[in-house]
């Protein structure tokens, strides 16, 4: 394999860490907001700008405004995106999109992703379930009435559930097969609960009582909630990747500066040491996150599904960040929780990916799992 970025893939890594450049890391939680979100929208500046730097159009094909590109491509721009910690949803919008360009009706591709390409249109998705600990698509009910499709059910912890256009969500049909529908947040029938989330951002509780959609708005390929789901998974470690790194590099900066018996604390052994060991988590993180990404770009045959290198990414992106952020908070001592210092932002951030990828030891079961279908050897 070759992991040597494109002159495409580079261009748009150049052009998101101009438009991240000027982007600093989000402040402190607002009292004047429910529950202490730090803010009761996504920063539609910098949402601009992504558009006219045409970032957003990244996965979308030409025809329909965009550049054609990989997940590969997703994942750069999303490193870079967490070391701002961009409040946008990048991340989401962009799965999304992809999903659409493969999966989606003529009709929906042409309605939708012109305006997603252009920032017009903000696409989020529901992936948590009704729990966070069942299979999401088991969380909503379809059935189809006449030409329409009925739905029912509630997905919570919803990404930008209260401020986008549209919220691209799974469901099961009476027959038990994985749907998509791309509900638009002001349907009838749709209602919206206020959550936050352990980095207090504004989520929502999506509830959905007889929620009529069209035919055109439904994905009925099983494939498409599989690769949604595999491309915000892969997507989340390059977040927890890019994040990792600017911590790594501010716990750098500080122990540089900070001395202790008139030398730098970095020189000291036991913090070279624990800074080396986070290097080596970054590494490990970068390599597993490409190979990841690589797998679903290309569709190449590997020894196992792609499955398991999805696996294998998210226990080091679920384990790595958090020893990262931890170190940092050890070796910045009672400054590392100052809340006029932005690590307090990154750690919560950091938790809140450790969250959403699930604890390394689920998947190393189910890389086991895989090991045992498909013996190596």
């Amino acid at each position: 394999m070759d992991f040597t970025f494109t002159e495409e893939q580079q261009a748009a890594v150049e052009a998101a860490k101009a438009v991240f450049s000027g982007v600093a890391p989000d402040g402190v939680p607002s009292p004047a907001l429910t529950a202490g979100a730090v803010a009761d929208d996504f920063d539609r500046t910098l949402w601009r700008q992504l558009a006219d730097a045409d970032l957003l159009s990244l996965p979308i094909a030409p025809e329909h405004g965009g550049a054609g590109l990989d997940p590969i491509a997703l994942c750069l721009v999303l490193r870079e995106s967490a070391k701002v910690l961009a409040r946008v949803p990048l991340l989401e919008s962009s799965a999304a999109a992809l999903t659409l360009r493969h999966y989606a009706t003529d009709e929906l591709r042409t309605e939708v992703l012109p305006p997603i390409a252009a920032g017009d249109l903000v696409v989020t998705v529901a992936s948590a379930g009704r729990t966070g600990h069942e299979p999401a698509e088991l969380a909503v009910t379809a059935r189809q009435e006449g030409t329409d499709w009925i739905l029912d059910g509630t997905q919570t912890a919803v990404p930008w559930g209260h401020t986008a256009d549209r919220i691209l969500l799974p469901a099961h049909t009476t027959d038990g097969h994985a749907v998509l529908a791309l509900v638009p947040r002001t349907r009838p029938g749709v209602t919206l609960g206020d959550q936050i989330s352990t980095s207090g951002e504004r989520h929502a509780e999506v509830r959905l009582d007889s929620v009529r959609i069209s035919a055109h708005e439904m994905i009925g390929d099983p494939a498409a909630w599989k690769s949604l789901r595999n491309v915000l998974t892969t997507g989340t470690c390059a977040l927890a990747l890019g994040l990792g790194e600017r911590v790594l590099a501010m716990t750098g900066d500080y122990t540089g500066k900070r001395e202790q018996f008139g030398f730098p604390v970095a020189t000291f052994q036991a913090v070279a040491v624990q800074a080396a060991d986070r290097f080596i988590d970054l590494r490990a993180m970068e390599a597993t996150l490409w190979q990841a990404a690589w797998r679903l770009t290309t569709d190449a045959p590997g020894p196992l599904p792609v499955a398991g290198d999805i696996a294998v990414a998210k226990i080091w992106a679920s384990e790595g960040v958090r020893r990262v952020v931890q170190t940092a908070q050890h070796l910045h001592g009672g400054f590392g929780a100052d809340t006029d210092y932005p690590l307090h932002r990154y750690h919560a951030w950091a938790k809140q990916l450790e969250l959403s990828l699930g604890p390394a030891a689920a998947h190393e079961e189910a890389l086991g799992d895989l090991l045992a279908a498909h013996p190596l050897g």
